[in-house]
């Protein structure tokens, strides 16, 4: 066959030799067969209910699985909406035999004709989205947003009360859920079958700081193998004594956010309250025990999606499923404000109360909370607290605020001094040998000096000792085995700093000590021969042991008597559950 020999030609071997005859590509190719037009189905009538039923369907099966809430204010919402309306769209072309031979513009053309309805609900949800995010934008609503938080003012060491050894959490929550992991190890009938929730929720029982949280379960299979039960016990973590209870339900939990299907926490609520927004439920115990989930109902305040804040609460009976709505929750119920939005609403006050532009020039009063939190136990609540800080300086705190996580009620305490994280680093220099790692701090009153006290962790976890920084003067720092060592030594640091005078230091081992109050409980056993009589006074968790071989008046007391008694304590601390011996009494003049 012959060939011609070609330069720089464009045919498809990109110039060179080229067969006789060859053209490339086919010039003339065989016009393919017009598509074949799909048909429409039935009638419009019997579409249209087919579009509805298809998108009835999806839209259940998504509210099932996804479970927004039927509300304006969540951004679920529209999402939900949207899908229901292009689902139908979808369903319309191939119901319809709709097909495009205009690209998008075809699309539009038919959206628009045949799916009115869902069109014009796209649309009025644009119109309402733009709205309600151009209402809720911090720039135009500053003054709104820096008012979400009532703030007043206070003294931090006339209204912070020292309180007692038996009150102070000597964990934080990776302790205790150590401490809980281990307890659960010991149960041979457990450990094979449930594992520990991770949120342990702080909480006030029985007038003690503990840390609670439920079990679940393994995993899939063993729900199927276990479900019919329930989960059937719970975990008290005390965080003074550092003691894991299981407590044991006779009924065990069915509603938690470890169960499936309808038992799982978060779908029994939305189908109970379709329309209500909540914040992540915690588990909590009431004064008998009775396990429950407090479900915080979230409201948006400011426009459509600005402003959140808390209204009331649900709380689901964890054993039988039962939920109430609370808008004033009973007052055995400790956490229903969260950390996180009483510390965003602050942040917001810090920011905008003078106003929006000031948060950005000038910065006139502009302060931030610090980037931590603990919780302190007061009046038989539970108080979130956190540093202030300027907001163009991390150095030192300006003051504290403490918030009630039930009522949202907070003070301003201003108290200038280090900040958390610096706290810290002196407390674990001070023992930088041991590599110990201090929690993050408790606020407390020592002396009426504001005090960050610390455990210090070592390598394994567990605490090991304790410490005291100075808010104001933090290079004032000591160490001790116990808290109550620890404090001895901070006292003495605090006098030979000039800060408390010689005599506010607490007695130390060994040496009388007085203790005043009114007879709540009188016990008594024969011990070698010789009656004891076990007194309890109100407000404290140990005994008096008063032997009538050396105290032979104690045979007159009686439950109400007012009393100043002696004592000696073999250590330095008076134990919240124990027994010391006394060495005398004497009754005090109710009128003075």
């Amino acid at each position: 066959m012959p060939f011609t020999f070609q330069f720089g030609g464009s045919n498809a071997f990109g110039g060179g030799f080229n067969p006789e005859g060859f053209q490339g590509p086919n010039p003339n190719p065989r016009p393919r067969k017009p598509r074949k037009p799909r048909r429409a189905m039935g009638n419009a009538f019997s579409r249209t209910l087919v579009n509805l039923l298809v998108t009835l369907v999806f839209g259940l099966a998504y509210f099932y699985l996804e479970l927004p809430a039927l509300n304006l204010h969540a951004e679920e919402f529209y999402v939900f909406i949207f899908l229901l309306c292009a689902v139908y769209c979808v369903c319309a072309m191939f119901t319809s035999g709709f097909q495009s031979d205009g690209g998008v513009k075809s699309y539009f053309h038919f959206v628009r004709k045949q799916c009115t309805i869902p069109f014009l609900a796209v649309a009025a949800l644009i119109i309402i989205l733009a709205l309600g995010a151009l209402a809720s934008w911090v720039v135009l609503r500053a003054g709104s947003y820096s008012k979400l938080l009532p703030i007043q003012s206070g003294d931090l060491t006339a209204e912070l009360e020292e309180i007692r050894y038996d009150q102070i959490p000597m964990l934080d929550a990776d302790s205790a859920a150590q401490l809980g992991t281990r307890k659960l190890g010991e149960l041979a009938d457990m450990v094979s079958q449930f594992e520990i929730l991770p949120t342990y929720t702080q909480i006030n029982y029985q007038g003690r700081p503990v840390r609670v949280t439920s079990l679940r379960y393994g995993d899939l299979i063993k729900w199927f193998t276990n479900r019919g039960d329930g989960l059937p016990a719970y975990l008290i973590i005390d965080m003074v004594s550092q003691e894991a209870e299981v407590v044991r339900l006779q009924e065990g939990m069915k509603y938690t956010v470890a169960e499936h299907f309808g038992r799982n926490l978060y779908r029994h609520l939305r189908f109970h309250y379709p329309t209500m927004m909540f914040d992540e439920p915690v588990f909590e115990i009431d004064e008998e025990g009775t396990p429950y989930w407090v479900c915080s109902r979230i409201v948006r305040t400011i426009g459509l999606f600005g402003g959140v804040d808390v209204k009331g609460a649900v709380l689901v009976n964890a054993v039988t499923g039962k939920s109430e709505y609370y808008e004033q929750v009973p007052n055995w119920v400790d956490r229903v404000y969260s950390y996180d939005i009483i510390m965003q609403q602050y942040d917001f006050y810090g920011m905008y109360h003078n106003g929006f532009l000031n948060s950005i020039f000038g910065q006139r009063d502009v302060t931030v909370t610090t980037d931590g939190w603990n919780y302190i136990a007061k009046d038989d609540d539970v108080y979130m607290y956190t540093g202030v800080t300027s907001v163009t300086s991390d150095q030192s705190n300006i003051g504290f605020i403490l918030s009630n996580q039930r009522t949202k009620e907070t003070k301003f305490y201003p108290c200038a001094g280090a900040t958390e994280r610096s706290a810290q680093v002196s407390a674990q220099s001070r023992v930088q040998q041991m590599s110990y790692e201090a929690t993050f701090p408790l606020l407390l009153n020592i002396a009426g000096q504001p005090t960050y006290f610390m455990s210090l962790k070592g390598q394994d976890g567990l605490v090991k000792m304790y410490a005291m920084v100075n808010v104001q003067q933090y290079q004032i720092v000591e160490t001790g085995q116990t808290l109550a060592e620890c404090e001895n030594n901070y006292r003495q640091a605090l006098a030979h700093a000039g800060l408390i005078a010689a005599g506010e230091q607490k007695p130390a081992a060994g040496e009388t000590q007085e203790l005043e109050g009114i007879v709540a409980e009188i016990r008594s056993a024969v011990i070698g021969g010789d009656t004891h009589y076990y007194v309890r006074l109100e407000d404290s968790l140990g005994y008096l042991d008063f032997n009538t071989a050396e105290v032979p008046l104690a045979v007159l007391l009686n439950v109400r008597d007012h009393i100043r008694c002696t004592f000696v304590l073999e250590g330095a601390e008076f134990p919240a559950h124990g027994i010391v011996p006394a060495t005398g009494f004497e009754y005090v003049d109710w009128d003075n």
